[in-house]
């Protein structure tokens, strides 16, 4: 009987060697085209069967805090006095019958507004005090008092 020859025998282990490494690069591909081709939702969606260990717990759903608050609203024609609490963030809304522009010099704010569009601040005083809101209407050159925001 003839021995198979030592090179041939090399040869054959190195081709074996490259179909399986090869094999193992397509079941690999296979898999990450598979990942990739489930719809969106299915993929960030993880299933879990465990329950919660011992000591873990769970929130309970409190108010929402997505609700924003509502506005805290001035009707220049009335001269209105609001009260808002130190450090918390409002929102001001100046309604007016006629365009022109609105300002609170003690913060520095000014907003352009018309009879539709009320001026809109997005305030949040720090410092305690009144400050006083101003209406100047577009045809003319004279502010008038429009409210106060009292700030406690």
């Amino acid at each position: 009987m003839a021995r198979p020859n030592v090179q041939q025998s090399r040869i054959r282990t190195v081709h074996i060697r490259r179909a399986l490494l090869l094999f193992a690069i397509v079941l690999g591909m296979a898999a990450l085209v598979a990942s990739f081709s489930r719809p969106a939702d299915e993929r960030t969606r993880t299933e879990t069967t465990e329950e919660p260990g011992p000591g873990s717990e769970t929130a309970t759903p409190g108010p929402p805090t997505d609700t924003p608050p509502r506005p805290v609203s001035f009707d220049a024609g009335s001269a209105e006095r609001r009260r808002l609490p130190a450090g918390r963030a409002a929102t001001l809304e100046v309604s007016v019958e006629e365009p022109g522009s609105v300002a609170i010099p003690g913060l520095d704010l000014s907003a352009s507004t018309d009879e539709h569009t009320p001026a809109r601040f997005e305030v949040f005083p720090t410092r305690s005090g009144r400050y006083a809101i101003l209406f100047t209407p577009a045809d003319g050159d004279e502010s008038r008092p429009a409210g106060t925001l009292v700030v406690d």
